[in-house]
């Protein structure tokens, strides 16, 4: 029978849970495709669209496997003495307290772990609810937080170590060449194959329970797998192969992007008039911004001066008249990211669509003087407030995340890049170019692999209140997790991603090192082989700690310390350290709050 009294219970779960996967979406997975992003592989609305596809697979194929560990292996299903209220109000503690530190985390860009928010707020919520001995604080057949937390150490060292084989693998092949450019093309199956090799690999090797595929032999996980694996390979030689090599070897401007159907017949393509250089896009982190539009004016003083005043230069000095006797003004920092995000709305003003006529509205119909409460500023508010929506909903797809990672010139942060990415080689874009198409598919399987292992995060909690709500007794250790559950906070994440991610993005991937496709697919297939593995043992491993060891891996192969910028390091990690107290404390206390709070 449902608990009908204990309905808000399950509805606010319910909000917490769809929050948490916005965050997730907006945090974890756009830390995971800041790669992609940052290497220039890809832009961020291909992104949104690929994120949102694999996010979804993974989520619905084999994320109920991770579901289990956050439902049951931390605190034990005997402890709540099959109370199904007690049970479905500490789960929606747990899942406030991780969104809320994680929502105020991406509000102000600080990178943090969705899956050791959560994991933290429910050890804090069991504390309160049962008592600390009650906690599995140990190893717990791999469920309890010992083996959770031990990921802290493992997940980037492993995956930091996976991340630098494959690049080592890449750059003696390929880049250690005296022409690389062939080497890139008809090495390139190879690396299609990895990839398609480990994405089959997390849906058969101990496949989701709803396809009965973890019950196949080994012979049978194994042919499947590498089967999958060569035939994407082969797909790869028939038709990408030919394709890359009429357009960056033969440098034949002709070829256009349909034309890798036509497969072996590209090499018969009558010869061309040789061009200079191939058509290629240039993958440089840093470009000189093209066709810099005018910039709105603003209200000119001495704290705050107009770009037309200050230059090109964001910390150029005002030239002040001598006979005035006044001291020099220099922007602040603040003023510094005024005047960028400027730059950025001028360009959104002039465009067409959607965006274009929500700044437009917005520069149009300003507030006027006195509290919002006013009647002619509560009219302007309800007209600006469509133009409002939709700048929440598409403004990250215009931001110039590139311009943001970095650096701004002539600020402590964008001379500490300038050294990290003085300390990186530059390959040729030919060969670059390549290897974008790799880390698609790369890209590709780690957003899968992040649907098979962070969708756990939300799921878990929500399929326990869920269940004790609809059936009315304490959920069974072993309750299956609706399919449905699983659509709808996969599709979540994506939004997350879509109207949000800008926020962490602009402070991830290149802000770390230097990022190219060739190292960027090696950084994505080494994190995506990490939380796989993970995965498949039920680990909740967090996918942003394993793309930034990747990162690192990948950028201390340049052979100099110097290619990696550890001060950002060091604040991720002092970020994923304090969110563990953090959300454990706020978890526990608003369980300890509502379980003990007096009454009639």
């Amino acid at each position: 029978m449902a608990l009908d009294q204990f309905t808000y219970v399950f509805v606010i779960g319910t909000f917490f849970a769809l929050l948490d996967a916005f965050n997730n979406g907006a945090n974890d997975v756009a830390n995971a495709w800041a790669t992609s992003v940052s290497s220039r592989s890809i832009s961020y609305r291909q992104a949104m669209i690929f994120g949102t596809i694999f996010e979804m697979l993974g989520a619905i194929t084999v994320g109920a496997r991770t579901a289990e560990t956050i439902k049951n292996g931390i605190i034990p299903h005997a402890a709540f003495q099959d109370n199904a209220g007690v049970q479905m109000l500490a789960f929606t503690c747990a899942l406030a307290g991780a969104s809320t530190w994680v929502m105020w985390c991406t509000r102000h860009s600080a990178h943090v772990s969705s899956t050791y928010s959560l994991v933290s707020a429910v050890a804090g919520v069991g504390v309160a609810t049962v008592g600390a001995k009650q906690v599995q604080w140990g190893w717990n057949d791999g469920k309890g937080l010992g083996a959770i937390f031990s990921g802290l150490v493992m997940a980037p060292a492993i995956s930091a170590a996976f991340g630098a084989t494959i690049f080592m693998l890449i750059k003696l092949v390929v880049h250690l060449r005296k022409n690389p450019v062939p080497w890139a093309v008809y090495s390139s199956p190879f690396f299609f194959l990895i990839a398609g090799t480990v994405c089959t690999l997390s849906i058969v090797y101990k496949g989701s329970p709803n396809l009965g595929l973890n019950k196949k032999p080994g012979w049978y996980v194994a042919a499947v797998t590498m089967g999958t694996g060569a035939g994407v390979g082969i797909l790869a030689a028939i038709f990408f192969v030919p394709f890359v090599d009429a357009k960056v070897i033969k440098k034949d401007h002709g070829v256009k992007w349909w034309m890798f159907i036509y497969g072996p017949l590209l090499f018969k393509r009558p010869e061309v008039a040789v061009m200079d250089r191939a058509n290629v896009p240039n993958y440089a982190v840093v470009q000189e911004d093209s066709g810099d539009e005018e910039q709105p004016q603003a209200l000119p003083s001495k704290s705050s001066p107009t770009p037309t005043e200050s230059g090109s230069n964001p910390e150029k000095k005002l030239d002040q008249d001598p006979e005035l006797g006044e001291a020099p003004v220099q922007l602040t920092y603040k003023e510094i990211q005024a005047q960028g995000e400027r730059k950025l709305h001028a360009k959104l003003l002039k465009k067409r669509g959607p965006m274009g006529w929500a700044i437009r509205t917005l520069r149009d119909n300003p507030m006027g003087p006195g509290r919002i409460y006013e009647i002619h500023n509560i009219r302007m508010f309800l007209k600006r407030l469509p133009a409002m929506v939709v700048c929440g909903l598409l403004y990250g797809l215009h931001y110039d995340i590139h311009a943001a990672q970095s650096g701004i010139a002539g600020t402590p942060e964008g001379e500490r890049m300038a050294r990290v990415y003085a300390e990186a080689k530059k390959y040729p874009n030919e060969v670059e170019h390549t290897y974008s198409f790799v880390q698609i598919l790369t890209a590709c399987t780690a957003s899968f692999a992040h649907g098979a292992n962070d969708i756990g995060n939300s799921v878990g909690p929500w399929a326990v209140i869920y269940s004790a709500w609809s059936t009315g007794s304490a959920a069974a250790s072993k309750a299956e997790v609706p399919i449905w559950q699983l659509a709808v906070l996969s599709a979540t994440i994506s939004v997350g991603l879509l109207t949000y991610g800008y926020n962490i993005m602009k402070v991830m991937g290149n802000k770390i090192t230097y990022h190219s496709p060739s190292r960027g697919c090696s950084m994505e297939m080494g994190a995506a082989i990490t939380v796989l593995v993970f995965s498949q043992y039920s680990l909740p491993v967090s996918t942003s700690m394993c793309i930034t060891g990747a990162t690192v891996g990948v950028g201390l192969c340049n052979g100099t310390l110097k290619a990696v910028n550890f001060q950002r390091v060091g604040l991720l990690m002092l970020s994923w350290i304090a969110t563990i107290p953090i959300a454990g404390t706020i978890g526990g206390v608003l369980m300890g709050l509502f379980l003990n709070a007096p009454h009639f």
